[in-house]
């Protein structure tokens, strides 16, 4: 699994499908390359920077906990939300796997 760095990955993630939750909005597109790329995002406007450090540290952990449910040829972003910090992880893991269910489905495939 690599990691997006550039902004044109990001752009076009946020072109694809989008599925907004309670703790994250998760966004997929086709990638370029044969293996999955994932980003983590967030603003400003979700705190300072440790609490944004630590959300994205919170869904880096849920990332791996959930490997399986990334699929190949697609770049995925996370797009952490202020609630992340009060969850526990469990709850995360299983939005996250319900992100990805619903993502992968007919209706949201894209």
């Amino acid at each position: 699994m690599r990691h997006l760095k550039k902004r044109s990955q990001f752009l076009n993630a946020a072109r694809g499908v989008q599925i907004p939750g309670r703790f994250f909005v998760l966004q997929k597109a086709k990638a370029q390359f044969d293996d999955c790329g994932i980003g983590y995002t967030v603003t400003k406007r979700m705190g300072n920077s440790p609490e944004r450090n630590r959300i994205k540290r919170r869904l880096r952990a849920a990332v791996l906990a959930c490997r399986s449910g990334f699929v190949g040829e697609h770049d995925y972003v996370l797009i952490g939300r202020r609630k992340i910090l009060g969850a526990k992880f469990s709850t995360l893991v299983n939005n996250l796997e319900n992100a990805l269910r619903q993502m992968h489905s007919n209706k949201a495939a894209g």
